[in-house]
């Protein structure tokens, strides 16, 4: 995440909880928070009375689920480093090479599917501790060193599969991770839904998650408060890390066919729906139901559209777009909550200013 924004940026200020203000006031306050949801139902709305013979429909809310699924696992990924105001540019690139790398074990060196599964998913987090042992201990800046390793592990896929595609006889039991159903659902759904409340469970209700929003709001206080913050951030990589694996493994059972020309479409609209987390449902956090209200947007949004018969570009406009947009808001929330602070530390010393100097009594 960027250091020019903070993790606070959003975070309502509690010196105006006293304060009586206007009902328009607050709405002002809120739409900042909860306009994403608010915009999220408001295009649901629109597109379904707009397309009402193709857009409200169990078949169209089947493709979404069946289509995001591996685009909201990857921003739940790019979320975990953020909490700690680092961020993983390896969810998209890695991406890559996971999901190749789980039909080759499969189909050119015959293991069995739960050990591919099992490699890549290892291989993945250990993939995780190098991007965390050069944030903590080299001391990379953390776009940087994902991006370098990005790159890095890109090329690595494109060398495994000589450019060419991936293909075999898979068994059912892969096909079946994500070729299923649940409720008359794509189980891929599900795989969020599980993973979505299990890091809703950690970030929010235990100490762990708590060391890792301090340490994202500021780091040095964290280290003075006893928190071991390389420990910390190099364990966000590494759950980054394992989840992405993941996802590569639910991609390669869609797909069924790996290639790497397949896969860096999905860093930039992860990336997305983490940073328009930052900017709903818990002021100033990056937080995972803001995750997934972030994609769920970019979900709707692009399909509403591709409905619509938008060309080709409009899936990368609009994503690229709504990153500026997301990004705009938290810059201008953190401006705004700077002023009133200042405004207000301001206000407090003149008051102590004017306070009469009471009278020492004569002996």
């Amino acid at each position: 995440m960027s250091s020019s924004i903070k993790s606070t940026a959003l975070e309502p200020d509690k010196s105006l909880d006293g304060e009586a203000v206007s009902f328009a006031q607050r709405i002002g306050r809120a739409m900042p928070v909860y306009g994403l949801v608010a915009l999220m139902a408001g295009l649901a709305l629109l597109f379904s009375l707009l397309l009402p013979d193709t857009f409200p429909t169990l078949f169209n809310l089947r493709a979404i689920l069946a289509d995001k699924s591996v685009i909201a696992l990857l921003a739940l990924a790019a979320t975990i480093p953020m909490i700690t105001g680092k961020i993983d540019l390896t969810v998209g690139y890695g991406i890559v090479l996971w999901h190749i790398l789980a039909i080759s074990l499969q189909t050119q060196f015959g293991l069995p599917w739960p050990a591919a599964v099992l490699i890549v998913l290892l291989c993945a987090a250990l993939f995780g501790v190098l991007n965390g042992l050069l944030v903590e201990l080299a001391q990379i800046d953390s776009f940087i060193a994902t991006l370098g390793t990005g790159t890095v592990i890109y090329a690595v896929a494109m060398w495994h599969s000589g450019g060419r595609q991936v293909v075999g006889d898979l068994p059912e039991g892969f096909v079946g991770i994500a070729g299923g159903s649940l409720l008359g659902l794509p189980v891929g759904a599900f795989y969020v839904l599980a993973v979505s409340v299990t890091l809703w469970v950690v970030t929010e209700f235990t100490p762990l998650g708590r060391a890792l929003y301090v340490i994202g709001a500021n780091p040095k206080a964290a280290q003075l408060n006893g928190i071991a913050v390389r420990k910390h951030v190099m364990g966000a990589f590494v759950a980054s890390g394992l989840l992405s694996g993941f996802a590569g493994v639910l991609l390669a059972s869609r797909l069924q066919i790996g290639q790497a020309s397949v896969g860096l479409e999905f860093l930039l609209p992860a990336l997305v729906g983490a940073f328009l987390g930052s900017t709903t449902i818990r002021p100033g956090r990056v937080n995972v139901w803001g995750t997934l209200v972030g994609v769920a947007i970019l979900a709707i949004g692009i399909s509403g559209i591709q409905q619509f018969g938008g060309a080709f570009y409009v899936e990368p406009l609009f994503n690229g777009l709504t990153l500026l947009v997301s990004i705009g808001i938290a810059g201008w929330a953190q401006q705004r909550r700077n002023r009133s602070i200042k405004r207000r530390i301001a206000e407090r010393q003149l008051d102590h200013a004017q306070q009469p100097v009471p009278s020492t009594p004569s002996k």
